[in-house]
């Protein structure tokens, strides 16, 4: 879609509270303004992200671990399988899993993680690996490889571990240092579906200071971690306040408000709802009469043109219970205006490298040396977590058949026009509940649409475009700082696992005593493996 150039942002806008819808009369400038702070660095209003200077550190850059050769005196270098132990998880049939809080949790993956605390919403009453209290859960397969969060007593799934460190260590610090290093350990997953084993987590190293250092780096960490836990929090409910706003724009914009100035001004655009549907009708028809003339001239080569349905209105019953919409608007169903069917199939192994886009159930999933289609297309999301989103794809691409192709029945339709109504709409609220979430035609096709003339989509479509420029700017800066901060936080955590978050105390005890306490403990509670004789195993291996 064509932007128009980057307006200038207003200067006040009202604000909601609670997250609730803004009223009409709020619904002006974007909420949230850039200015010019006296540092030269950009600030979000309500937003303000924590500078580098106001902690204490240098310009926050991205680490290098291996870099840091060089420990204090009283640390030791060791890895994790020398002071904790490794819980793997094992996955479960979907038999064995509800959601209806029966049994034990169940974590499968970092989808329960968000940032603050883990969410349950699967329970098992036949759990097959068990996480102890007091780990750290790591993701060990597919896209989410690497991420860290704290463990809480549960079932686990195979995409996870559970490290628990000895009690001799805090968990706190553990975890620290996991994030601090934890780039190193993803470089080792390997394969199409990249995967960690045990022995890449427990041959990990780490740097480890004395105990009482430890615990003093937690504390330092801890403290310039609030001001940026703070900041961060500001910057992510910025960011949920354009949502809101930008939802209520589209509202507006669909229920007719944004254009009543443009409606007054442009009557001579107008028509009555009978006419609008008739029009419709009549594009209909005549699509297909010249469809059908153009198969008559080529030999009547190839497939028929199919007629199109009978048109489908809706019923007064129906329209009575629909909402209020402006004159010389209609309600349309959505089999009436768009003809759906599935893409051509093509998995990851299939794509070969080429420069065209592959559109499936959740957007872009690859690229191919080949496309189907010339033009743009609008498809929607057939399958997937995020089925039901509409994208316009680029031009000369694939849509797997994972998606949906819509065909336009009549010409007096906007596609960004209908892409936006439909990202609206949220029809992922539509999807059938299988193992995987899907959004059929029969779902769709019912589905009532309120439709204006072609002139007011594109004045729509424009408003829209003009506001939505000034939101995504302002989410840009927000992502920006999120990323300054996390760099930050990176930068504290180099300067903490190199000893130059702290001073050393030469008394403390050092590292290499409580190594070597961890493993006299452990050799005091291992249990002895039983050995089995040769003759043992070879009797016990015969069959028959």
């Amino acid at each position: 879609m064509t932007r128009p150039a980057n307006p200038k942002a207003p200067t006040e806008r009202k604000t909601t509270a609670q997250g609730k819808e803004p009223s009409d009369a709020a619904l002006g400038p974007p909420p949230l303004q850039f200015s010019k702070a006296p540092t030269g660095r950009k600030t979000i209003a309500q937003g303000k992200e924590p500078s580098a200077a106001a902690l204490g550190q240098p310009p926050p850059q991205t680490p290098s671990p291996e870099g840091a050769t060089q420990m204090p005196k009283g640390w030791a270098r060791t890895t994790l399988g020398e002071f904790g132990e490794l819980f793997c998880g094992q996955s479960l049939p979907a038999t064995k899993v509800n959601r209806n809080g029966s049994g034990v949790p169940y974590v499968t993956g970092p989808e329960h993680w968000d940032g603050q605390k883990v969410h349950l919403d699967k329970w098992t009453n036949e759990p097959a690996r068990m996480a102890p209290v007091g780990c750290i859960f790591i993701t060990v397969k597919g896209a989410g490889v690497g991420k860290l969060f704290p463990g809480v007593p549960c079932a686990i799934g195979r995409d996870i571990y559970a490290y628990r460190a000895s009690a001799e260590i805090p968990r706190k610090f553990v975890e620290l240092s996991l994030r601090f290093t934890i780039a190193q350990v993803v470089a080792e997953a390997k394969g199409d579906i990249p995967g960690l084993s045990k022995i890449h987590i427990l041959d990990h190293t780490i740097p480890l200071p004395p105990l009482a250092e430890q615990r003093r780096i937690v504390a330092k960490i801890e403290e310039l971690f609030s001001e940026l836990d703070a900041g961060e929090e500001s910057l992510r409910r910025a960011r949920r306040q354009l949502g809101v706003y930008r939802q209520s724009l589209l509202k507006q914009a669909f229920e007719g408000k944004r254009t009543e100035e443009w409606r007054k001004q442009n009557s001579q655009f107008l028509e009555s709802p009978d006419q609008l549907l008739g029009r419709i009708h009549s594009e209909r028809q005549a699509r297909y009469s010249e469809e059908l003339k153009g198969w008559e001239a080529a030999g009547r080569s190839g497939s028929k043109p199919k007629k199109p349905k009978d048109f489908d209105p809706l019923d007064a019953e129906t329209l009575s219970s629909l909402r209020q919409i402006p004159v010389g608007w209609a309600w349309v169903r959505f089999g009436n205006l768009l003809a759906i069917s599935s893409g051509n199939g093509l998995t990851a192994h299939q794509m070969k490298e080429g420069p065209y886009p592959v559109y499936g159930g959740n957007g872009i999933s690859g690229y191919h040396d080949a496309f189907m289609f010339v033009e743009p297309q609008m498809v929607i999301g057939r399958v997937g977590a995020k089925c039901g989103i509409t994208h316009i794809t680029a031009p000369k691409s694939w849509v797997t058949d994972n998606a949906l192709v819509c065909e336009f029945q009549i010409q007096s339709i906007s596609m960004e026009f209908m892409s936006l109504l439909l990202n609206h709409l949220d029809l992922n609220k539509l999807s059938v509940s299988t193992a995987q979430p899907v959004v059929s035609g029969s779902k769709l096709n019912p589905l009532p649409l309120p439709l204006c003339s072609l002139p007011e989509q594109h004045e729509i479509v424009r408003l829209l475009d003009e506001q939505f420029t000034v939101i995504e700017q302002n989410e840009r800066e927000i992502d920006a700082a999120l990323k300054r901060s996390a760099a930050l936080r990176q930068s504290i955590l180099k300067k903490a696992f190199t000893g130059q978050l702290v001073p050393q105390d030469p008394t403390d005890e050092p590292a290499s005593a409580l190594l070597e306490r961890i493993r006299e403990e452990r050799a005091t509670h291992s249990t002895p493996k039983k050995t089995i004789k040769k003759s043992a195993v070879g009797r016990g291996s015969r069959r028959g």
